[in-house]
């Protein structure tokens, strides 16, 4: 059995992020799931068995943010991260496993630990780290997966081995033929809905505009609430705009299908050409989809998808949606079905097989 030792930016959830879903749809492996502790107090329960072949850690927590100008307290720090990993691997017998990274500053890790491949999966800028970290970690990697073109080229100076490997969609939950109750049943007329986390950096300036200018349509902004972002609390005071909260992942297909137009909006963190998995998920349902584009933004699917560079845009293309022709859903379950994350996690097994990282002899 193939062994992944597999260091992730997210906890380990019922709704699984990238890196979850792409690790754990790898066939015949064994994976150890490490992920940032949030708590300064270590878990009662260090480890957790979620699956017959997956234990999930969360790791030390970091008592500083410390950064390399600390010396002794950045390198103590550090080398408590991969003593506590190399040990749990020992515990499992691991033997030069793939290591899986996800974010630049797991290059002070590697001398730290034992391993036959290396694989670093970049889903987003990090900003906030130095470049160098992710220059080093990139140069180090046996391959570098990217999770948009931009990102790819960024990575480019530093590695031969980048392959593409966009965000994917869970396709199943979103079948077309799934009996679903109506969430809104005493609203009647349009529905524009947003779904995600509604973050500090999220522009919903065009969504406010929209519900100012037609109060005879619904807004629907669907998802948990991370950080304060200055225009909500004048959204939630609107009559026409409801924000039900954050709902099980089972439950989102259910708000999506309820709604006329689905809409896509700007997030100051994310790389222009990056695909948010939740796009996918529009396009499964097969309703029309407006989207916010930054202003040298290129739409990924202009045959399906109706892109708006300003808030006037914006409202324009959501009555033209609303209007539209029939013969464009069936398009749009196509896009979404080529990203199935079992097609993506397919994709990366054949690389890393194709590199001798995944083949046979690779783990016990």
């Amino acid at each position: 059995m193939k062994q992944i030792l597999c260091l992730s930016t997210e906890p380990w959830s019922r709704r699984p992020g990238r890196t979850q879903q792409l690790v754990t749809r790898l066939h015949d492996a064994q994976i150890l799931y490490f992920y940032p502790s949030q708590n300064l107090r270590p878990p009662k329960r260090q480890r957790v068995k979620v699956r017959p072949n997956v234990a999930v850690y969360a790791l030390p927590a970091m008592l500083l943010p410390l950064e390399e100008r600390h010396g002794v307290l950045f390198r103590w720090q550090q080398r408590r991260l991969g003593q506590f990993i190399a040990q749990q691997a020992a515990r499992h017998r691991f033997r030069e496993p793939l290591l899986w990274t996800t974010r630049p500053d797991h290059i002070h890790l590697l001398d730290q630990l034992s391993y036959s491949g290396l694989v670093y999966d970049c889903d987003r800028e990090w900003d906030g780290l130095p470049p160098r970290w992710e220059g080093a970690l990139a140069q180090a990697a046996d391959v570098v997966f990217a999770a948009s073109p931009l990102l790819a080229d960024r990575l480019s100076p530093c590695s031969a081995n980048i392959a593409l490997v966009p965000n994917g969609l869970n396709c199943p939950l979103f079948s077309p033929d799934t009996p679903r109750p109506d969430p809104l049943p005493g609203v009647r007329g349009p529905v524009i809905g947003w779904a995600g986390t509604i973050r500090e950096g999220l522009d919903l300036a065009p969504l406010l505009y929209a519900a100012l200018e037609q109060p005879d349509w619904t807004f629907l902004l669907l998802g948990r609430r991370r950080g304060r972002n200055p225009l909500l609390s004048r959204l939630s005071k609107l009559p026409n705009v409801l924000i039900p909260g954050a709902c099980l992942p089972s439950e989102v297909p259910k708000w999506l299908y309820r709604c006329d137009v689905l809409v896509e909006l700007l997030q100051e963190d994310r790389p222009d050409d990056l695909i948010s998995p939740r796009l996918y998920e529009y396009l499964a349902t097969g309703k029309p989809v407006v989207s916010m584009l930054w202003p040298d933004q290129v739409e990924p699917f202009p045959d399906v998808v109706y892109g708006a560079h300003t808030a006037q845009d914006f409202l324009h293309l959501c009555r033209h949606a609303l209007e539209e022709a029939p013969g464009f859903s069936r398009r749009r379950r196509d896009h979404a079905a080529a990203a199935s994350w079992p097609l993506r996690a397919g994709e990366v097994e054949r690389i890393l097989t194709t590199a001798g990282l995944f083949g046979a002899g690779i783990g016990i």
